[in-house]
């Protein structure tokens, strides 16, 4: 990992990249810029959703209908899983931060339902006859260090060859069926609580211009969403489908 005297919220320098390689250079987009936009997405998916799932384990209470950050299935006990998966191109050029950042997108899309995660595998794309395997490391190492700080086992995980660098996480939690934060049980007139500092995009964009770094922003994508979850639980914000 790159060392930095830049104070957060301070003016930004640049850093030289882990082996003089710059990731963000190796991929077309970075972070959610990479996705393929929804809109193109909803004419492939119309005929997937809905429709029977006889003979399905469980309920499913959260999944492709409803556009949340993971998928929810109530099964015995009081108990739900919760299944996620999330990966992206670097959207920043250190491997060991953008490994934190990756682990902690996919680690948060848990919290984000009202769920904890328990077990995620690592996904990964690399170009090996590109970049130096050593970065690879670099990487798995920052989302191990997220998932350890989050109390989530790796447990191994998945990797292709590919053109351009992808890494993410596939993640597997728990949560209370009767307690679950939706998207769509949001109505026009109730506040909206911020729980990160916006703009972080724009200061990703700027960095794979420039090299600058911005330990601001990246303190804000490796904060998990893990605390902000649980407070909004605790003021009664989960609440079943209705």
């Amino acid at each position: 990992m790159t060392g930095t005297t830049t104070e957060p919220g301070s003016t930004s320098r640049h850093d030289p990249p882990v082996g003089g390689v710059r990731l963000t250079q190796y991929a077309h987009g970075g972070g959610c810029a990479c996705k393929i936009p929804p809109g193109e997405l909803e004419s492939i998916l119309a005929g997937l959703m809905g429709g029977p799932d006889d003979g399905a384990a469980g309920e499913l209470l959260v999944g492709l209908d409803d556009g949340d950050d993971a998928a929810v299935v109530r099964i015995e006990g009081g108990r739900a899983v919760v299944a996620t998966a999330d990966f992206f191109t670097p959207v920043v050029d250190d491997p060991y931060d953008w490994g934190r950042i990756a682990a902690t997108n996919a680690l948060s899309d848990v919290y984000a339902v009202g769920g904890e995660p328990l077990v995620a595998v690592n996904l990964l794309g690399w170009p090996r006859d590109t970049l130096p395997m050593d970065l690879v490391a670099e990487v798995l190492r920052g989302g191990l260090d997220v998932a350890r700080t989050a109390g989530c086992h790796v447990a191994g995980g998945h990797s292709v060859d590919d053109p351009e660098p992808k890494y993410g996480m596939a993640v597997t939690g728990l949560a209370d069926p009767d307690r679950l934060l939706r998207i769509d049980a949001g109505r026009a007139g109730l506040p909206i609580s911020l729980t990160k500092p916006l703009g972080v995009g724009v200061l990703n964009t700027r960095h794979k211009a420039t090299g600058e770094v911005f330990p601001q922003a990246v303190a804000a994508m490796t904060t998990l969403n893990r605390d902000a979850a649980r407070a909004a639980l605790a003021a009664g914000r989960g609440a079943p489908r209705t």
